[in-house]
């Protein structure tokens, strides 16, 4: 398979004193990742890395990282950072790859074709925008698409009815859902979102823990509340009733 080259540096320093000084000089600081493998610290240009991540593979191309001793190996780019305000690539991250050897990765999930369920009044959920997959770096797809179009209400594709590449398998369960035409009031959208929330349940789960203590502040305050009310029992007691 052919790889798009980038050219490095490999760099000693760190900090962001170092960092401040790459920019200058037109480059980013970067660290290339492998398994079991001491971390390589280096130095790229932003402009190379910025024309892959606007093809239409972007961060899931397989690059080539051409060190200036000679040295090459394949990546791919896992993490990267921008300027908030600039929008300026400010650092990369790669994990460094065997080609012949499977690579987990996140591919775009995309629907083609007017559904005939909607049309007959049913609405179409989505559960996954990105699959995430297992293949060869050389069988890493574009993207993965699928023709709903007849698909009707109370339709659903689960993983095994996925049209895949040769070489590339989904991990996820082959019964779990990525597309429904439902009915909203039938509860049944309601069932179908839950599948692909249980991400943001564990998320809301952790917010949950965080917010434990606070809680645990709170309760001291409303103890500190309950001996003001006990005081102020007795004086409303003591008041005589209106004739």
């Amino acid at each position: 398979m052919e790889l798009t080259k980038v050219a490095v540096t490999r760099r000693a320093e760190h900090g962001k004193s170092e960092a401040s000084r790459l920019r200058r000089e037109g480059k980013i600081p970067a660290v290339a990742y492998w398994k079991g493998e001491k971390a390589v610290t280096m130095a790229v240009g932003p402009k190379q890395l910025v024309e892959v991540l606007g093809t239409e593979r972007g961060r899931n191309t397989v690059l080539e990282l051409n060190v200036e001793n000679g040295e090459s190996f394949p990546v791919l780019l896992t993490d990267f950072q921008y300027h908030p305000v600039t929008r300026q690539l400010l650092h990369a991250d790669f994990l460094r790859i065997a080609l012949d050897t499977p690579v987990d990765i996140d591919i775009p999930f995309i629907t083609t074709g007017k559904c005939i369920g909607v049309t007959n009044g049913g609405t179409l959920h989505i559960v996954y925008r990105k699959l995430p997959v297992r293949c060869l770096p050389k069988d890493i797809p574009v993207k993965i698409s699928l023709d709903i179009t007849a698909m009707d209400v109370d339709a659903h594709v689960a993983v095994k009815d996925l049209p895949l590449p040769e070489g590339v398998s989904v991990r996820l369960p082959p019964a779990q859902t990525v597309v429904a035409v439902v009915t909203e009031s039938g509860g049944e959208a309601e069932a179908v979102a839950a599948e692909g929330a249980a991400p943001a349940a564990d998320a809301k789960a952790a917010a949950a823990g965080k917010a434990a203590p606070a809680a645990g502040k709170a309760a001291p305050a409303a103890g500190k509340a309950a001996p003001a009310a006990a005081k102020a029992a007795p004086a409303a007691a003591a008041k005589p009733a209106k004739k």
